[in-house]
C-alpha cells in the first residue's frame, strides 16, 4: 500500500462517504486553481512593471501549427512554370537576390562599382548634325589622303580600320549603357492585380496578402490572356445539365460583377445538349472574358468550373459549406456597386496562378461609395470566399488599437475602428484539376491536377 509524508497511507486520506470525496475533490480543485491564477496575477504586475518580459514570453510561446511545419520544394522554378510545385515564389526570389550579391561581393564588386564603370563606359550623346559634320571631315581626308603614296594610304586604311573598330566599340558601349539606363529609369509594368485598396498596397501590409508582381516568366509566357489586365469583365454563368440550382446560380450571378444568367437547356429544335466547348465559343463571339459552370449533388452547389476565355484554361474547384447570405445573422443586403478585392496567401506559382483568375472576374477600379470588398482567402488549399459591407468609426475606450504586421499600433488609425457585415454569399472552393485550353470532355489533357499521394504538410496554394 503506497504512504505519504509520515507513514500516512493515502487510501486513509479519502473519504468512505461519497458527498464528502466530490467537497474533498472540489476543495483541492478550488486550491489548484486558485494557485494558477495568483501565478498568472503575479505574472501580469510584473509584465506591467516590465513590458519586455511579456514580449519575450510571447516569443517563447509560439504554437506549432501545421502551417509552420508546411514543406516546402527547394527546386528553382525558373527553367518551368512550376505548377506542381510547392515553391513560396518570394522566399525563392529573396533568396536568389541575396545569393546574387554575395556572388558580387566575392567577386570584389559592389553596386557603386558597377554603376562608376557603368558610367565610364557612357559615350556623350552626340546631335545627328554632329555626327554629319564628323562624316563630312572624314570624306575630306580621305579625298586629300588619296593623292599619297601606296604605303602612307595603307597606313592610312590601318588607321581608319582602327577608329571604325574603335568606334564600334564605342557605339556597343554606349548601348549597353544606354539600355541599362532605360532599364533603370523605365517605371515598373503596372501589377495586373494591384487594386485600389489591396493589403499589398496598404501602409500596414497583412503577412498573408499575396504579391501578384512575382510572375514566373515561363508561366506568363504559357498563360499570356490570364495574365493581362482587362478593362470591364463580362461573364456569363450558367449550370450542368438540367440543372435545378437556379437560385444558387443568381445569386453567384449577383456575386459576379456585370455577369449574365443563361439557363442550360436543350436545343429548341434537335434537343441538343450544347457542350461546354460550344458554350464558350458562343460566349468569345459575344466578347464575354469568363464562362462560369455551376455543378450540383443533391440538388445544392457541389462544383465551380471556370473558363477563361477565348483560349482557356479552365479550372475546376468543388464547392462545400454553402450558406445563402438571407441564413446569415445579421446580414446586410448588397447594392450593384463594384467591390473591392482581395487576395491572401497565395504563394507558389499554382497559387499565383488561380489569383491571376480570381482577378480577371472582377473590374480593377472598384466603385469605393459602395464599401464593398470580396476576400479569397487561402488556407490549407482551402479557398474561403466573403463578401462585406464595412464601416469605419471611432474607437471605444474599452477596443484595443489597431495593430499592424510588427504588432505595433498604425499611425493615424490609434482612433479609428473598422466594422463589418457580412452580406453573402459564403462558400469554400478547393482547386482540384486545370485542365489545358478548352476540351470536349473534361480532364483529357490536363495543365495540374490534385496529387494522389497526400502529405498534411505540403500544400500546392
Amino acid at each position: 500500500m503506497p504512504f505519504q509524508g509520515n507513514d500516512v497511507p493515502i487510501s486513509s486520506l479519502k473519504p468512505k462517504n461519497k458527498l464528502r470525496r466530490q467537497a474533498a475533490f472540489l476543495k483541492i480543485k478550488k486550491g489548484k486553481e486558485s494557485t494558477r491564477r495568483d501565478e498568472r496575477m503575479r505574472r501580469k504586475r510584473e509584465e506591467v512593471r516590465n513590458p519586455k518580459l511579456k514580449n519575450d514570453r510571447l516569443s517563447r510561446n509560439v504554437p506549432l501549427t501545421i502551417e509552420r511545419k508546411r514543406l516546402w520544394d527547394d527546386i528553382d522554378v525558373e527553367g518551368g512554370d512550376g505548377l506542381g510545385l510547392s515553391v513560396d515564389i518570394d522566399t525563392f526570389n529573396k533568396r536568389r537576390k541575396t545569393e546574387q550579391s554575395e556572388a558580387l561581393d566575392k567577386e570584389g564588386l559592389t553596386e557603386a562599382n558597377l554603376k562608376q564603370v557603368a558610367a565610364q563606359q557612357q559615350v556623350p550623346k552626340h546631335t545627328l548634325e554632329e555626327d554629319e559634320e564628323h562624316l563630312d571631315e572624314f570624306d575630306d581626308d580621305d579625298e586629300e589622303n588619296k593623292e599619297d603614296d601606296d604605303e602612307e594610304s595603307a597606313d592610312i586604311v590601318d588607321e581608319e580600320d582602327d577608329l571604325a573598330s574603335l568606334l564600334d566599340s564605342d557605339e556597343e558601349g554606349e548601348n549597353e549603357g544606354k539600355e541599362a539606363k532605360d532599364r533603370k529609369a523605365m517605371p515598373p509594368p503596372p501589377l495586373p492585380g494591384k487594386r485600389a485598396t489591396s493589403p499589398a498596397t496598404s501602409a500596414a501590409a497583412s503577412g498573408t496578402s499575396t504579391n501578384l508582381s512575382l510572375i514566373p516568366d515561363a508561366l506568363a509566357a504559357k498563360f499570356p490572356t490570364l495574365f493581362k489586365p482587362t478593362e470591364k469583365p463580362k461573364i456569363l454563368v450558367t449550370t450542368s445539365l438540367s440543372g435545378t440550382v437556379h437560385k444558387e446560380a443568381e445569386m453567384l450571378c449577383d456575386f459576379l460583377p456585370n455577369s449574365h444568367y443563361i439557363k442550360r437547356q436543350r436545343h429548341r429544335y434537335n434537343s441538343h445538349h450544347f457542350s461546354i466547348r460550344e458554350i464558350a465559343k458562343f460566349c468569345s463571339n459575344r466578347d464575354y472574358t469568363t464562362l462560369v459552370v455551376m455543378g450540383e449533388d443533391n440538388k445544392r452547389p457541389s462544383s465551380l468550373t471556370i473558363v477563361h476565355l477565348p483560349e482557356g484554361p479552365t479550372f475546376h474547384f468543388s464547392i462545400s459549406n454553402w450558406i445563402d447570405g438571407k441564413k446569415l445573422p445579421g446580414h446586410g443586403n448588397p447594392t450593384e456597386h463594384f467591390p473591392e478585392l482581395i487576395l491572401n496567401n497565395f504563394r507558389t506559382p499554382l497559387g499565383l496562378l488561380t489569383a491571376h483568375l480570381f482577378r480577371t472576374l472582377f473590374p480593377p477600379q472598384p466603385e469605393l461609395v459602395g464599401r464593398q470588398v470580396v476576400t479569397l482567402h487561402n488556407q490549407r488549399d482551402y479557398i474561403f470566399v466573403r463578401r462585406h459591407r464595412y464601416v469605419f468609426r471611432d474607437k471605444r475606450a474599452t477596443e484595443k488599437q489597431v495593430l499592424g504586421p510588427d504588432g505595433k499600433p498604425v499611425k493615424g488609425a490609434e482612433d479609428i475602428k473598422a466594422g463589418l457585415q457580412e452580406l453573402g454569399p459564403r462558400f469554400t472552393l478547393k482547386l482540384r484539376r486545370v485542365d489545358k485550353g478548352i476540351q470536349r470532355g473534361s480532364g483529357q489533357e490536363w495543365e495540374w491536377h490534385g496529387s494522389t499521394d497526400k502529405i498534411r504538410t505540403k500544400f500546392q496554394l
